[in-house]
């Protein structure tokens, strides 16, 4: 039996896989985005249960104020807390990832108020944090190691070091590409990555239109 719109889509690959990228191109085919590293990123600003979970987890330090006031997080101090300790790390999501849901299923309810038929649900640790339930198909970007820390490296992500101390933290992608319903190789090139974007969603479309009507 169909049900009605959206398809929900998780993305997700390890550091440097290129994941946003390919979020960005299926933005731009027409599919929603819901980008869950940036609204767990806005609720550590914005959230008062947050922010104080926060300064408990790594002291009051961890925030301060810029010159017009607004409140700063000192993202590489929890950074280098959270990826040498994995029971913070682990304190960090149990605190930010319920929440981030919440946002994840008014994002639900207005695609389908939009009748919108894609919505993509991007996230670094989909699987990790449970954030695949519910799903209808997830897509993980895949890219050869090296040239996920030199892109990494690249975008002034950390130095080799600690970008490579922070894919230790995350699944293989052997492993997540086990539990995929697509895989996407990320090769290098833009242009290529666009045009296998494109194939992906043509058939996350059809799977769409067989899943779903617009009821």
């Amino acid at each position: 039996m169909s049900r009605a719109y959206p398809f929900l889509v998780g993305i997700t690959g390890g550091l440097g896989s290129g994941k946003s990228m390919v979020c960005h191109f299926l933005s731009e085919m027409g599919c929603a985005l819901f980008e869950s590293d940036r609204v767990a990123k806005e609720l550590q600003l914005h959230d008062p249960q947050v922010i104080e979970g926060i300064k408990v987890l790594f002291g009051l330090e961890v925030y301060s104020r810029d010159a017009s006031g607004s409140l700063v997080l000192d993202r590489k101090k929890i950074a280098s807390a959270v990826f040498s300790s994995s029971e913070k790390l682990a304190a960090l999501n149990r605190l930010i990832h319920p929440k981030v849901h919440n946002e994840f299923c008014k994002a639900v309810l207005d695609a389908r108020n939009r009748r919108t038929k894609i919505l993509v649900k991007e996230a670094a640790i989909l699987f990790e944090s449970g954030g695949n339930e519910g799903l209808d198909a997830v897509v993980v970007v895949a890219a050869d190691m090296q040239e996920r820390i030199d892109r990494a490296v690249q975008k002034g992500m950390g130095t080799r070091e600690e970008i490579m101390r922070r894919i230790a933290t995350q699944w293989p992608q052997e492993k997540l590409i086990a539990k995929a319903d697509y895989v996407l190789f990320n090769r290098g090139s833009l242009e290529g990555l666009k045009k296998e974007t494109e194939a992906l969603y043509l058939k996350l479309l059809d799977a769409a239109l067989s899943a779903c009507d617009n009821r």
